[in-house]
């Protein structure tokens, strides 16, 4: 049975950021659907809402299962919404899926630190791109450099797309979802603080810590994802539960 890959970006940036997942995939004669959410990439001019987005997963996943099988992939931000949105108390058509750098529960006094981050680079000349632009020069390798920019940074989307991340209700979500689930996460990403938590509540979901990684894990070890991609299209393929995450 065909299996189409539905991807969802992080904050700030947009379907640029999947392109070594894409070609991976597209090489493997799999589909692979990477989307652009509100107000970001090609709809960088919408304002950002969590309806939009949750709508934006779920006709992209709906338009997939009328082919075959889904696995779902969502990294950051984009993992938090898709989190919520397998978990729904109505189960969308999703057979598979991965949460990548997102095992963190935005709330708080960690999610008003953040956002105040966030502001004060946005005051900062070019709203910090050089910082930004610094740091993933020597983080990430030449062939996914230029991805995570592509499609232009949502820098207006930001702090409205963060603060409404706090109603999320993550840990139900967690508990419904009944579907073979991998949390991957880098080793210095600073939103593994819930990995084990979130781990514990998914029957049979695995924990995959990728060594010496950022919170960029897709692009800064795209060979290491894809080959976590590969896993989960294995696993549906044998029709098998991954094993249970022991770490």
């Amino acid at each position: 049975m065909a299996t189409t890959v539905v991807m969802v970006h992080g904050i700030r940036t947009s379907a640029t950021m999947w392109r070594a997942q894409v070609e991976h995939l597209r090489g493997r004669g799999i589909d692979a659907v990477a989307l652009d959410l509100p107000g970001h990439g090609a709809r960088m001019g919408e304002p950002f809402t969590l309806d939009g987005a949750f709508a934006t997963i779920d006709g992209a996943v709906r338009d997939a299962a009328t082919r075959g099988r889904v696995l779902l992939v969502g990294h950051s931000m984009g993992g938090l919404v898709s989190i919520e949105y397998v978990g729904a108390a109505e189960r969308p058509p999703v057979d598979a899926f991965i949460a990548a750098s997102c095992t963190a529960i935005p709330r708080g006094v960690a999610l008003q630190t953040y956002r105040t981050l966030a502001r004060g680079f946005d005051r900062l000349p070019r709203r910090g791109a050089p910082i930004a632009e610094w740091v993933l020069d020597r983080t990430l390798p030449v062939e996914t450099r230029a991805d995570f920019g592509a499609g232009g940074y949502a820098y207006d989307a930001q702090d409205t797309a963060l603060r409404s991340l706090s109603v999320l209700d993550l840990l139900a979500a967690l508990r419904r979802i009944a579907v073979p689930t991998w949390f991957v996460n880098g080793q210095f990403d600073q939103l593994r603080i819930n990995e084990r938590l979130f781990t514990s509540l998914v029957p049979a979901a695995e924990l995959i810590v990728v060594p010496r990684t950022s919170h960029l894990v897709t692009a800064m070890r795209p060979r290491v994802f894809n080959a976590v991609v590969d896993l989960a299209l294995a696993t549906m393929d044998a029709g098998t539960q991954p094993a249970p995450s022991g770490s």
